[in-house]
């Protein structure tokens, strides 16, 4: 049964290790500053300042994964369809990557910005994915 699955457990790998490589590059980033204090951030700084960009970034990803990886278990625990599941999940694993990319890469204010629609994107994937476990409980 796992190997039917194999698309969406390397999926769920991306997943995790983009937080990993984000948890890595705000503590870098944030580290890198004069007189950095561990744990607290500068409020004076918004989306010009990268060390602000890296760190929501990771924050973005923490309030979501909870829920992405929720999902993404219990669809192989139900019996999900592996092909769909396995579709939802890289959908979602994509759209994160690129959030994180736009985010690093583009310093706005303006809402929405480029990233939002990945956000977004990751987000409906989600609803779906909770969908396919929805359907394979029924």
């Amino acid at each position: 049964m796992f190997a039917s699955y194999s698309v969406a457990f390397w999926g769920i790998l991306t997943l995790i290790l983009t937080v990993l490589v984000q948890s890595m590059v705000a503590a870098a980033s944030k580290a890198a500053q004069p007189g950095a204090i561990p744990g607290k951030m500068d409020s004076a700084l918004s989306h010009s300042s990268f060390v602000f960009r890296s760190n929501r970034t990771f924050g973005n990803s923490l309030e979501n994964i909870t829920v992405m990886l929720g999902a993404a278990i219990l669809a192989v625990m139900v019996g999900a369809d592996a092909y769909w599941t396995g579709v939802v999940i890289w959908i979602m694993a994509l759209a994160r990557v690129l959030h994180m990319v736009l985010y690093y890469a583009i310093a706005t204010e303006k809402n929405p910005s480029p990233r939002s629609y990945f956000y977004l994107i990751a987000v409906l994937a989600n609803i779906a994915l909770l969908g396919l476990c929805a359907f394979a409980l029924i």
